[in-house]
Formats: structure tokens, C-alpha cells, sequence
């Protein structure tokens, strides 16, 4: 069908408006329908506050997308399909969909399982990814830290309750970026300090936003709740 809409993900960047790419900005503009994870309790997400700033939604053809927070296979699969063809009912009609997401489109977002399943079910959908800065980007500049300089490594690892992988992603980089860090915060530090590390260790929350918070003293933070949208950079 030559008529079908595109679908886009559009990376709004990690929190401060400005960092959004002139790109993004012009697919905003041009597309008539924007699509957005809907929160729950009506708090609205980094990238709907971005994108508000930037359109005028009244409009726009809006539509917020609710993504399951569970286990439940089935529950799982029929919300998915539930959301893939409410975005497919307005491609087929011709129009663009932007789906607008903090930081980059292509890490660790929920735009990645929807282009899956979009290419799956609907192969004839040319879905284009728009780059943007993600937290783990703007994370460096707000430390003033380089994440990687000449030949070292650098790995981008989602922390879990497991010390002896916490450790080994340690020992064998120069640099990580831990992200989903709140969960394991006290894990992560008994990492650090038996590594002798908690010195090289900096924690950001809602980097760049308007609520961001920077520690580096990390040793603060044991037996802190922390928000969801929290990141550990570790730089040897």
C-alpha cells in the first residue's frame, strides 16, 4: 500500500527541552498524529512535557499508548496488540505517527517492542527511528566526565540483585553506566566499596530535567529510596 503512514520514533532527549534535535522538532511539527506512553495516576511523562512545548496538541491527534506493567503473558500480548493496531488504524489511513520518547528511540525503549511487533504484523510500515540524546549522554556532560577516550571500553548495564555480575561488568570496563540503579543501591555500593571504587562512582536522577539531582558522594545514598529514572556512572 504506497498510502500507509510512517511511523517514527522520535528520541526527545533526557529531560531538558532544549535537547531535543532540530529533526525531531520538524517531525513534530509535520506529523499529524502523536503517540506517547500514557502514566499512570495522570502524571505525564518527560517526553509528553517536551513534545507540549513544542505543538500545539489541540491540534494534533494524540494518543496515549498504555503499556502493562506485568508478568502476565497474555495480559501482555493482548495490550500490545491493543496498541499496535490503534497505531496501525491511523497509518493505514494514511497519516504519520510520531511516537515520542525520552532520550534515544533505539535504548532501552518502549518504541523498540513496538517496531517489533509493527514490522511483525504490519511488515509494510516503514518505521524511522530519530536519534536523540539520551540520560546516558547527558549524564557525562553534567559530571564533565568522558565516558570513553582512545582504545577504552565502556558498557551500559541495567543493574540487577546479582553482586557477582555487578562486579564483573566492573572489573572489565573502564567506564559503565548503570542504569535502573535504584532498585540495587545498597547492592551496587557494597560492590564499590569492596572494589575500593565508591570514589569513582557519581549517581544522577532525572538528569537535566528541572528535578535533577547529582551525588557524588555516592555513600549518601545507602538505604535511600531513589527515583525510577536514576543512572550510576562509574569511571576507573
Amino acid at each position: 500500500m504506497s498510502n500507509l503512514g510512517t511511523l517514527y520514533g522520535l528520541g526527545v532527549g533526557p529531560g531538558d527541552p532544549e535537547l531535543i534535535t532540530v529533526k525531531a522538532f520538524r517531525l513534530l511539527k509535520e506529523c499529524p498524529v502523536i503517540a506517547y506512553p500514557r502514566k499512570k495516576r495522570g502524571a505525564k511523562s518527560y517526553a509528553l512535557a517536551i513534545t507540549e512545548l513544542y505543538v500545539n496538541t489541540e491540534q494534533k491527534e494524540m494518543m496515549g499508548l498504555t503499556f502493562p506493567m506485568t508478568r502476565d503473558k497474555e495480559a501482555l500480548e493482548m495490550q500490545w496488540t491493543k496498541t499496535v493496531e490503534s497505531v496501525w488504524e491511523h497509518l493505514v489511513q494514511g497519516k504519520d505517527v510520531a511516537f515520542v520518547t525520552e532520550g534515544d528511540p533505539m535504548i532501552y525503549s518502549t518504541y523498540i517492542h513496538l517496531m517489533r511487533l509493527m514490522n511483525e504484523r504490519h511488515p509494510e510500515v516503514k518505521a524511522i527511528s530519530i536519534p536523540g540524546i539520551s540520560s546516558i549522554n547527558a549524564s557525562a556532560s553534567r559530571l564533565g566526565i568522558p565516558l570513553a577516550d582512545g582504545d577504552e571500553q565502556i558498557a551500559i548495564v541495567p543493574a540487577m540483585d546479582d553482586y557477582d555480575k555487578m562486579r564483573k561488568a566492573i572489573e572489565e570496563h573502564d567506564c559503565i553506566v548503570f542504569i535502573k540503579v535504584a532498585k540495587v543501591i545498597d547492592l551496587m555500593l557494597t560492590v564499590l566499596r569492596d572494589l575500593g571504587l565508591v570514589n569513582k562512582a557519581s549517581v544522577l536522577t532525572k538528569v537535566t530535567s528541572s528535578e535533577e539531582e547529582i551525588w557524588r558522594n555516592v555513600e549518601e545514598l545507602q538505604g535511600r529510596e531513589l527515583e525510577y529514572l536514576t543512572l550510576m556512572v562509574v569511571r576507573k
